[in-house]
């Protein structure tokens, strides 16, 4: 009995044995984690469908100096191109001054180019425009008096403008004409310390003129004319901030002419002026 249980015994362990390898024989036959094959997304290459953008992923913000504004400032410039077309009546009169009893035209159509055919009237306004343009692009607040040639704004008018909103100054933008084609160059015109309605801003209004007409000249290599006073603009003597007039050169003069009807002098005529501008506005404006 004792010697048949043994038997049973040994069979049982015998089985036991033989199912513990046979488990592990079939464990071994399984593939190393190293072996395993996954199917990945392909990663994409640095600058391959920069375009593309994964969901939630955030585009790229644009360059901020392309988009960013200047910083104000807090400077407003009145820029009056002088005349209009002359199919604008303005041959009614208005006083010379406030309280004046001289009285003149409301305003005048102005010369034009006597070889490159351009009316002053057109020629100033292109100016202007280019000059709001490249003012604003530094931070200045700009006003114009007109921005077409079809406008009726009288110079009285046009100096009661800048007045009212507060303007820190005016450059009336203007081109000269001569009887004789050998005058040439550029000048300013301000009112004299002497005039009675704008006496006061005399100091004011020559240091702008001075810079804006060395800087202009500098620019240009315009033939400089100075600042000179005069007491008979109404422009000037409406005004009661800093005032100058910019005669830009003589369209009566076949080279001033031609170089001011050419683009790329147009753009020296603009950085001078502005030039001439920010370095008053450093001198006599800063910290205001």
């Amino acid at each position: 009995m004792r010697q048949r249980m043994m038997g049973v015994m040994f069979a049982l362990l015998l089985f036991t044995g033989t199912m513990l390898a046979g488990g592990c024989a079939k464990e071994a036959e399984e593939p190393e984690a190293k072996d395993l094959v996954i199917d990945l997304p392909k990663e994409e290459a640095p600058g391959e469908n920069a375009g593309d953008t994964s969901p939630g992923e955030t585009p790229e913000e644009p360059d901020s100096e392309e988009t960013q504004e200047p910083e104000k400032k807090g400077i407003l410039i009145s820029l009056d191109p002088g005349h209009q077309s002359p199919d604008v009546d303005m041959s009614a009169q208005e006083p010379n001054a406030p309280g004046s009893s001289t009285m003149k035209t409301k305003s005048t159509g102005g010369t034009s180019g006597r070889y490159s055919g351009i009316p002053e009237y057109q020629l100033n306004l292109d100016i202007a425009l280019m000059l709001r343009d490249a003012l604003a692009a530094q931070g200045y607040d700009v006003m114009m008096t007109r921005e077409d040639n079809e406008t009726a704004i009288s110079n009285a008018e046009r100096a009661t403008l800048a007045n009212e909103a507060g303007a820190d100054f005016v450059v009336r933008i203007h081109a000269n004409g001569s009887e004789s084609s050998d005058a040439n160059g550029a000048l300013v015109l301000v009112g004299s310390a002497e005039n009675p309605y704008v006496g006061s801003l005399y100091t004011q209004s020559y240091a702008l003129g001075t810079t804006v007409l060395n800087s202009y000249c500098e620019a240009t290599g315009m033939q400089n004319l100075g600042v000179q006073a005069n007491d008979t603009m109404t422009g000037i003597n409406w005004s009661q901030v800093p005032v100058i007039i910019l005669e830009m050169g003589f369209m009566t003069n076949e080279q001033d002419d031609l170089n001011m009807a050419d683009s790329s002098y147009r753009e020296k005529m603009v950085e001078g002026i502005v030039n001439g501008i920010n370095l008053y506005c450093e001198e006599n404006l800063a910290g205001e």
